[in-house]
């Protein structure tokens, strides 16, 4: 009792801003203790102060109350007295660290984003196997090569994807032996252009002729996805098989490159604003807003320090003219290049995003499509028949000459019930989006030969049928005479 009392007596006596919070915290913290352990205390028995002070001190609990409530009080009104200045000073500070995003603050304890540029810089290699080793470790691509640094982790991965695409590439231009056309095909010099990948006979074959186009992203021409390229190998990861196998068969082949849609530039710096002519004294009230604005700009100058500790170059796209989408892309080769090529028979292979822009095509070319396409093998398409809006015609044409390989547990080429009445569905054999491709590879080869064969049997057929009824006529017609 003595201990608590003149606990309670210090307080009175000692200076109050300091005392009476930490009287305060003393009292919130057994309250809280009280309600932690209200249902397992046995020395509890009233659901009130008293009886929680009973409980904390025994007998010496509501005296102790009767001393500490008064302090308590008086701090109460101390804290409301202390005026306006020290809640605007509290508002203030809620404010500022409402702003600071302490992610955005550890930026400026980041490595500068200056990445190797070039593999042998990143001192990695693709071996015999098509796998991106690591030249002295011989360990596979590790994404955190710093701890705590997803940021800059992620921007080195950006940097070696960019060094990936041109590789692959490389291997289009030096192992394919394929060529770029550039598009627009009327660009002018000052434009932003895309291009395409093309085979020596990809307009002149008179067969067989395959289009390519992968998914959205950051994928470019000749690939399916960087993930498999980096962790996997180049077979999974490209499209390099799917040419190499295509010309071995005899098909012409075009390479889509639905992705590269824009050019990217550094965004102009903004302009400043003219200055306004001196405002008369009589209108404090713009006066007002002037400062405001001034004030306003320095604090936007501090919390800039947070949000691009680096100045990262601020960019803006030149989207490419008739090219500016994925869907657009793939209508504006098909004009300009399968409309105008030799082959008879047309094949399409198409991965994810590539599905829907296929079936778009076909909404905006149907006939033409019809007319000239063979077969389409799409995998895991992200295409959607009902919100395309295609026709009843179109369905049932891509029923019969359509396939769609799917991510699922099931074994390969398993029928998979079909989600709208557009085309079937089997399995890829893989659960993985993006190993789809690469999964169903062989089958979508031997899904085209077996199509072709079946039209190349019809029209056999058909020709024999015709030569058979005007055989008949011409005997007819000789009986006649």
């Amino acid at each position: 009792m003595t201990e608590q009392v003149h606990r309670g007596t210090a307080c009175a006596v000692a200076p109050v801003t300091r005392k009476f919070q930490a009287l305060h915290a003393a009292l919130l913290s057994d309250f809280f203790l009280f309600e932690k352990f209200q249902g397992s205390c046995s020395k509890w028995t009233e659901k009130c102060t008293d009886g929680f002070l009973s409980v904390r001190f025994g007998s010496r609990g509501p005296m102790l109350y009767h001393l500490c409530a008064p302090l308590y009080i008086l701090w109460i009104a101390m804290a409301q007295a202390a005026g306006q200045e020290d809640r605007e000073k509290t508002t203030a500070l809620k404010d500022l660290l409402s702003r600071i995003d302490l992610d955005e603050l550890m930026k400026k304890d980041e490595p500068p984003f200056t990445f190797p540029k070039t593999l042998e810089e990143f001192e990695y290699a693709f071996n015999e196997y098509g796998q991106l080793r690591h030249v002295k470790t011989g360990e596979p691509f590790v994404f955190n090569a710093r701890e705590d640094l997803h940021r800059w982790n992620q921007k080195r991965y950006e940097a070696l994807g960019k060094i990936i695409t041109q590789y692959v590439y490389e291997l289009l231009e030096k192992k394919c032996n394929m060529t770029k056309a550039i598009l627009p095909v009327d660009a002018t010099e000052d434009e932003p252009t895309s291009f395409v990948y093309l085979s020596p006979d990809a307009l002149s074959n008179p067969s067989k002729l395959l289009l390519l186009i992968q998914g959205n992203g950051v994928v470019r021409a000749g690939q399916w996805a960087r993930r498999l390229i980096i962790n996997q190998d180049l077979d999974s990861g490209t499209q390099i098989p799917f040419i190499r196998r295509a010309m071995e068969e005899g098909y012409g082949v075009m390479v889509l490159n639905p992705n590269e849609n824009y050019l990217e530039v550094e965004k102009p710096a903004k302009s400043s604003p003219l200055p306004s002519s001196p405002e008369p004294p009589d209108e404090p009230a713009e006066k007002r807003e002037r400062k405001d604005d001034k004030e306003g700009k320095k604090k936007r100058e501090f919390y800039e320090k947070y949000r691009n500790p680096q100045k990262e170059m601020e960019t803006e796209r030149l989207l490419i003219r008739e090219n500016g989408s994925s869907e657009e892309h793939v209508l504006y080769v098909w004009d300009h290049f399968v409309s105008k090529a030799a082959a008879k028979n047309v094949f399409i292979m198409a991965h994810s995003y590539g599905g829907l822009s296929f079936v778009e095509l076909m909404n905006q070319r149907e006939m033409q499509v019809k007319n000239r396409v063979c077969a389409v093998a799409l995998t895991d398409s992200a295409h959607d028949i009902w919100l395309q809006e295609t026709s009843k015609g179109t369905q049932d044409w891509m029923q019969q000459f359509c396939c769609n390989w799917v991510s699922s547990p099931e074994p390969l080429d398993t029928p998979v019930d079909p989600m709208l009445p557009d085309c079937p569905r089997v399995s890829a054999g893989t659960e993985r989006h993006e190993l789809t491709s690469w999964m169903s590879f062989n089958s979508i080869f031997r899904f085209f030969s077996e199509i072709l064969e079946a039209k190349e049997d019809q029209e056999a057929e058909e020709t024999s049928n015709t030569v058979t009824t005007r055989s008949s006529s011409l005997k007819n017609k000789h009986q006649d005479l």
